[in-house]
């Protein structure tokens, strides 16, 4: 079976929040999607509230704290990102923002996304679309096709559930797919040597 990590990041405020319990579903639904496909999936969460502090240090003096800088580690290396956010007037929040800010320029080239929202509104669902998505491709990311969507209304009675779920599963399938076709990320050392010792000196 092929090993593969998952990075699950969630800007949810409140604890507990809509928006975390959206990504554990998205989460536990791309799981059992790889199993199927041959592949394991080790899952990492990043709870952005925890980092909110660390996110304006780092944006006001250009030095990330080591928290933060675990974390940005962590989605650099991951093979693939599900990424969900409360949406605020129309957008994503500015804490979801502001943690990929600071993210490498490189950090999510050719990276397999799952982009997911909640909010007070069904209205809302289109800031996937004209803020979410776009923001993921200028980072030449790979959102796959379906993004998820949950409503207050959609934590509620039998058909809503339904349709999320619905929505969760195939969302989760795309990226199983995504995941199982490419190799493994790998992240290169920028301080490791290249050239052997004796190579430098030989050359000096």
């Amino acid at each position: 079976m092929k090993q593969r990590t998952l990075v699950v990041v969630s800007a949810g405020l409140s604890q507990p929040s809509s928006t975390r319990l959206l990504a554990d579903r998205l989460s536990a639904a791309a799981v059992t999607a790889a199993a199927g496909l041959g592949v394991q999936l080790s899952v990492q969460v990043i709870e952005l509230r925890d980092l909110a502090h660390d996110l304006m240090n780092h944006l006001l003096t250009g030095f990330p704290p080591a928290p933060l800088k675990r974390a940005l580690d962590t989605v650099e290396s991951a093979d693939a990102m599900i990424a969900v956010t409360p949406i605020f007037n129309a957008s994503y929040s500015g804490l979801f923002k502001s943690f990929f800010d600071v993210l490498g320029q490189d950090a999510l080239a050719d990276k397999p996304v799952l982009i997911a929202a909640t909010g007070g509104s069904a209205r809302h669902s289109l800031a996937l679309d004209h803020a979410v998505r776009p923001m993921f491709a200028y980072l030449r990311a790979v959102p796959v096709p379906t993004a998820v969507y949950a409503a207050s209304e959609d934590w509620g009675g039998d058909e809503s559930e339904g349709q999320l779920r619905g929505r969760i599963s195939r969302a989760a399938g795309e990226l199983a797919r995504e995941i199982d076709r490419r190799e493994p990320v790998t992240v290169q050392d920028p301080f490791a040597l290249t050239t052997s010792f004796e190579d430098l000196l030989a050359g000096g």
